[in-house]
């Protein structure tokens, strides 16, 4: 009986529905562990589904243009070992036999002690990736898909699983090193059978498969891809194929990816292109130049940005950009020019409020856990988002999504800069949960530690300085969210009560919000609202 194994699409993170954009293999294939079986594209990265055994390929359960997420089956293998064992019965009926594969027989000859070089797998177009943390140390018993290293890009932290079991016997990367797929980054001594025996049967197979795929190369006829030559650009509203890297340059440098005539495999946009058309554009004169800024950036006409010789005016020390103020500075310029945002200030009475907080944190003073501001500006946020479902919401295209969750970011400011972790489902948690989940999040983000499933998900943004104090400001809305929570330091001032002027505790608010989703009158209705809640937080239980 031959065994059946059902391959699924694994921990991609907080990414779910993503597209499939590539089917890698077909029925009667031969596979090792970790080929890719097929590619996934979402808006963020590409990335690939590994095959988590050896084996032939007995069907493909997926399509192209299919949504998949996590747990999703992509195909169903027949497992390597079984696949071997019957290949010579078939052989001596004269049936086609795909590509021998090692018998288990030849698991235990790798099982004692053999040395297995673990290398980083493929991480798609990244390269020269930093080692953030490594997990392991020498002498310590790593299981199959244990993390080894911990990479972080500019666009993702990932970890370097484990291709086999074992005992670590050498490290070969170290803090702060730069490595790419093909890397080795641990040496393993086999702890057991079981694991390196898949590791023989997948070497073993190797070289008997690479015929049996030059052969299907051979004798079937060239693809689409390779006979038609690309087309000039992309019509309007197709999508574009391109890696994170790519995406990066092309905003890095104004060029609409649906203008740039794509040279890769399956029409994929590569560096090159993007090279090749700013070249045509400026090599094409002012005229030319001018349209294609009109078209590129929607013809804002910006002068250069001035180069100036400030050594000559005096002594200067020049200091790089942080990675992550480098990828702030992106995403703050980009959501600055293309969100139509609106800023409206409120001040919210929280003398109640405050002297609550205060006597809740002398009582609980033995536990250890203090209740912030924060968590109850979370919770007043998660009612005026139910109240106003247009601030739960994101613009995708000519269609607004609704949004049936409440995840709330708050801004964190780190030795390294502003991150913005995310609090999960807040409307399902108490104030005190609130406050130990951001708390842990908040201290995740001080020690590097965050990852992107931390900072992504969020429907609404908090933006807090009332540890350092100010007045009001203008907070950029954080796309794709329609609107983002400035607070500052709460002030004691008189208010008027209809008898006589009496010192009140005022929260200063300011609310940005996108004009094109949220216009002013129901920013301020929401305003108001939050002020409400916060003056009197009984209403949340309304």
């Amino acid at each position: 009986m031959s065994q059946m194994i059902e391959v699924k699409v694994p921990d991609i993170g907080d990414y779910s529905d993503v597209p499939v954009i590539d089917i890698c293999v077909k029925a009667g294939d031969v596979v090792k562990v970790d080929d890719a079986l097929v590619t996934l594209e979402s808006d963020k990265a590409t990335m690939d589904v590994p095959s988590s055994a050896a084996g032939v390929v007995k069907e493909v359960r997926v399509k192209l243009g299919d949504k998949i997420s996590e747990g999703a089956v992509v195909v169903v293998l027949e497992a390597a070992g079984e696949t071997a064992a019957a290949a010579p019965v078939a052989a001596a009926a004269g049936a086609p036999v795909a590509a021998p594969v090692a018998t288990p027989a030849a698991a235990p000859a790798a099982a004692g002690g053999a040395v297995v070089e673990v290398s980083v797998p493929d991480i798609g177009d990244y390269s020269d990736v930093p080692v953030i943390d490594i997990c392991v140390k020498v002498g310590d018993t790593v299981k199959l898909d244990d993390a080894l290293v911990t990479l972080e890009s500019d666009k993702a932290t990932m970890d370097v699983p484990s291709s086999a079991a074992g005992v670590v016997k050498e490290i070969k990367v170290k803090l702060g090193d730069k490595i790419s797929a093909g890397a080795v980054v641990v040496v393993l001594e086999g702890a057991g059978g079981a694991s390196l025996a898949a590791v023989a049967a997948t070497a073993a197979s190797a070289p008997a498969s690479a015929p049996a795929a030059a052969a299907a190369a051979a004798a079937s006829p060239p693809s689409a891809a390779a006979v038609v030559p690309p087309a000039a650009g992309l019509a309007l509203g197709a999508k574009t194929h391109a890696s994170p890297s790519v995406r990066l340059l092309a905003r890095e440098l104004g060029v609409d990816l649906s203008k740039v005539t794509p040279s890769g495999p399956k029409s994929r946009i590569l560096k090159e292109d993007v090279s090749a058309y700013v070249k045509g554009v400026l090599s094409a004169g002012p005229a030319a130049s001018a349209a294609a800024a009109a078209a590129l950036g929607g013809g804002l006409d910006l002068l250069p940005w001035p180069k100036v010789n400030f050594a000559k005016f005096g002594a200067v020390e020049v200091k790089p950009l942080s990675r992550i103020a480098k990828i702030s500075a992106q995403n703050l310029a980009r959501n600055w020019v293309m969100i139509p945002a609106v800023t409206y200030h409120e001040d919210a009475d929280i003398t109640d409020l405050e002297a609550f907080r205060v006597a809740m944190n002398k009582e609980n003073e033995k536990s250890g856990t203090k209740i912030t501001m924060l968590a109850f500006l979370i919770k007043a946020s998660v009612m005026a988002l139910k109240k106003f479902p247009a601030f739960n919401s994101s613009l995708d295209g000519d269609n607004l999504i609704m949004k049936q969750y409440f995840n709330i970011a708050f801004a964190a400011d780190t030795p390294n800069g502003l991150v913005v972790p995310v609090v999960k489902n807040a409307d399902q948690k108490s104030v005190t949960e609130i406050v130990i989940e951001s708390g842990e999040l908040a201290r995740k983000a001080r020690d590097g530690k965050l990852g992107p499933a931390d900072m992504s998900g969020a429907c609404f943004t908090i933006s807090s300085l009332g540890g350092i104090g100010g007045t009001y400001f203008s907070p950029i809305v954080n796309a794709p969210e329609v609107a983002i929570l400035g607070v500052n330091k709460s002030v004691m001032k008189p208010v008027w009560n209809g008898r006589e002027f009496a010192p009140r505790l005022i929260l200063p608010m300011s609310l940005s919000a996108d004009h094109r989703v949220i216009d002013g009158a129901l920013a301020t209705r929401f305003n108001v609202y939050l002020a409400q809640l916060l003056a009197d937080m009984r209403r949340v239980l309304l």
